[in-house]
C-alpha cells in the first residue's frame, strides 16, 4: 500500500487515517479528559471575563440581574449541548460546526459555516491582541516605568502563540492548564473575601431576582454575556486528536457548560455582594475595568491584586492559544476536504499538528494588529485603538459568528437524525436542539440589531451594519464556494463534512 498524497493508506501505530494519507491526519490519542477541558475551558479567559465583561455589561447595560442571566444562558446551551453532544458521537471532524451542518443541512451549507467558523474565530482571537497589548503596556509603564506602545507586545505574542501553535497539542495543553488553574483560583479568592467580608447591603440575592431582567438593555446584555461563554463549543474540534471522542468530547461539553456558568454566576453575584446590588451599576460606569482590580486591593491587599494584574495578562495569552489552536484545526479539515487549498489539508511531520493553518492563523493576526498599529493615532496609553476597536470591533465580529453557528448546528441536529430515521429515538435531543436554535435565533437578532451599542458606536454609524456585515459576506463566499464544488467537483461537494470518514468509504468502494 503506498502513503503519497493521494492514496488511501492507515496507519501502523493507529493514528487517524485520511483519504488523502497520513500526512493528512492529525495524531490521535494525545488528548484526555483533562486535556481536552483545559484546552477548551482557556479559551473562555475566566479572569479576563470577571474583570472586563462583567464590569462593561454592568456599567452599559444597567442591568443587575447579571447574575440571573448566566444561569439562563447556561441552561440555553446545556439544551444545545444535549443534541451538538450527541452529533459529537457520530461525527469526528476537526471541522466541527461546518462538519455537523454538512451532515445535516448538506454540503453547500457546510461551506457556508466552514467560512463563517474561519471568519470568527480568527476574529475573536485577533480582537484579545488589542486588549492584551493595553494591558501589558500599562503593566510595563506602572511595574518597570516603560513606555511602550500596545502593538509592540501584541505582535510579540502573536509570534509566541504562533511557535506553540506549531508544537504539540500536549504542550499547549499544559501551559493553558497551568494558566488557567491559577486564575481560577485567584477569582475564587475573591469571591470567598466577598461572601466574608460583604459590602454594606451583606449577603443579598437580588441579582437573581426575575425583577432585575426588565428593560430594553436585557437583549443586549444577553449578547454580553453568551460572548462569555465561547470556547465550549470547541471540544469536537479536537475529536480527531483524543482516543474515545464519542465518550470524551460529549463529557467534556457538559463540564465546560456546566462549570462555566456556575463559575460566572457566582463571580458576578460576588461584585454585586462587593458593592451592594443598589450601587453595582453605578461604581462599574465609574471604574470600568478596573472594578475587580479595585475590589481586591481593599480587600484582599496590594500584593494579590498585582499579582491578579498579572494573570489577566497570562490568561489572555491562553485564550489566544486555545483560539489559534481551533482556527488551525478548522483551516486543516477544510484544506483536506478541498475548501482550502490543499496544502492547509497537511499536518506537521514532527508533531502532527495543523502547521500550515498554524502559520496561516499567525499571518493573518500580524496584519491586521499590524493594520490597527498604522492607523493609530493616539497617545501611548490611549486605549481607543486597541480596546475600543481592536478588541470590541472583533470580539463582537466573532460572537454574532458562533451564535450564528450554534444556531444552524441545532437545526442540523433535527434534520441529521431526522433523516436517518431516528427521530423517535432521539425525540427529547430533537426537542432540546429545536428549543436552543430558536433562542440562539432570537439572542443572534438581537445581536445585529443593537451591535451599534455593542461596538459603542452612535445609531447612524456604518459600523452597525459594516462590522456584523462581515459575517453576512463571509456566509455568502462559502455558499457561493459550495454551489461551484457541486457544479464543477461534485466529488470534492460529497466529501464536505466526511473527514476520515471520505477515506473509509473510498476504501469500501475499492476493494
Amino acid at each position: 500500500m503506498t502513503t503519497d498524497s493521494t492514496s488511501t493508506s492507515t496507519s501502523a501505530a493507529g493514528g487517524i487515517s485520511t483519504f488523502k494519507g497520513q500526512e493528512r491526519a492529525l495524531r490521535a490519542d494525545r488528548l484526555g479528559t483533562g486535556g481536552l477541558l483545559l484546552s477548551v475551558l482557556a479559551a473562555t479567559a475566566p479572569l479576563m471575563v470577571v474583570a472586563g465583561v462583567m464590569p462593561t455589561t454592568f456599567a452599559v447595560m444597567g442591568i443587575v440581574g447579571q447574575p440571573l442571566l448566566f444561569v439562563v444562558l447556561g441552561v440555553v446551551l446545556a439544551l444545545f449541548s444535549v443534541g451538538y453532544a450527541e452529533m459529537s458521537r457520530h461525527v469526528h471532524n476537526a471541522g466541527a460546526f461546518y462538519a455537523y451542518i454538512s451532515r445535516g443541512l448538506g454540503g453547500t451549507a457546510g461551506a457556508g459555516a466552514a467560512l463563517v467558523a474561519l471568519v470568527a474565530y480568527n476574529a475573536l482571537q485577533i480582537g484579545i491582541y488589542g486588549i492584551f497589548g493595553f494591558e501589558v503596556s500599562g503593566l510595563l509603564a506602572t511595574y518597570a516605568e516603560v513606555e511602550v506602545a500596545w502593538w509592540i507586545p501584541a505582535l510579540v505574542a502573536a509570534l509566541a502563540v504562533g511557535l506553540l501553535g506549531w508544537l504539540k497539542i500536549d504542550v499547549n495543553a499544559r501551559v493553558l492548564g497551568v494558566l488557567l488553574v491559577i486564575e481560577v483560583l485567584l477569582v475564587v479568592i475573591f469571591d470567598v473575601a466577598v461572601l466574608a467580608d460583604p459590602g454594606k447591603e451583606g449577603l443579598s440575592l437580588h441579582a437573581f431576582n426575575p425583577d432585575t431582567l426588565t428593560g430594553a438593555g436585557v437583549g443586549t446584555a444577553l449578547c454580553f454575556c453568551i460572548a462569555a461563554f465561547l470556547g465550549f463549543e470547541q471540544a469536537p474540534v479536537y475529536a480527531e486528536e483524543t482516543s474515545r471522542p464519542h465518550v470524551l468530547v460529549p463529557r467534556v461539553m457538559f463540564l465546560a457548560v456546566g462549570g462555566v456558568a456556575v463559575f460566572f454566576a457566582l463571580s458576578s453575584w460576588a461584585l454585586t455582594v462587593a458593592t451592594g446590588p443598589a450601587a453595582i451599576v453605578g461604581t462599574a460606569q465609574e471604574q470600568s475595568a478596573g472594578l475587580l482590580f479595585s475590589l481586591t486591593e481593599s480587600r484582599l491587599g496590594g500584593t494579590f491584586t498585582d499579582v491578579l494584574h498579572v494573570l489577566f495578562v497570562t490568561g489572555m495569552f491562553a485564550a489566544l492559544l486555545s483560539f489559534h489552536n481551533v482556527v488551525a484545526r478548522y483551516a486543516f479539515a477544510m484544506g483536506r476536504e478541498g475548501l482550502l487549498p490543499a496544502a492547509f489539508g497537511r499536518t506537521s511531520g514532527t508533531s502532527g499538528a495543523p502547521g500550515t493553518g498554524s502559520l496561516l492563523q499567525t499571518v493573518v493576526a500580524v496584519v491586521v494588529v499590524i493594520g490597527f498599529a498604522v492607523a493609530d493615532d493616539k497617545p501611548v496609553g490611549d486605549p481607543t485603538a486597541p480596546v475600543l476597536h481592536l478588541f470590541t470591533w472583533f470580539g463582537n465580529i466573532g460572537a454574532l459568528g458562533v451564535i450564528v453557528l450554534m444556531a444552524a448546528a441545532s437545526l442540523s441536529v433535527v434534520v441529521f437524525f431526522a433523516r436517518r430515521g431516528a427521530a423517535g429515538a432521539q425525540a427529547w435531543r430533537l426537542v432540546t436542539s429545536a428549543l436552543a436554535g430558536l433562542a440562539l435565533l432570537v439572542i443572534a437578532g438581537y445581536t445585529v440589531k443593537d451591535f451599534e451599542v455593542l461596538v459603542g458606536a452612535g445609531p447612524d454609524s456604518s459600523l452597525s451594519w459594516v462590522l456584523p456585515g462581515i459575517i453576512g459576506l463571509a456566509l455568502a463566499a462559502g455558499l457561493v464556494l459550495g454551489l461551484v464544488l457541486r457544479a464543477r467537483a461534485p466529488e470534492k461537494h460529497a466529501r464536505i463534512g466526511l473527514g476520515n470518514e471520505a477515506f473509509q468509504l473510498e476504501k469500501a468502494a475499492s476493494s
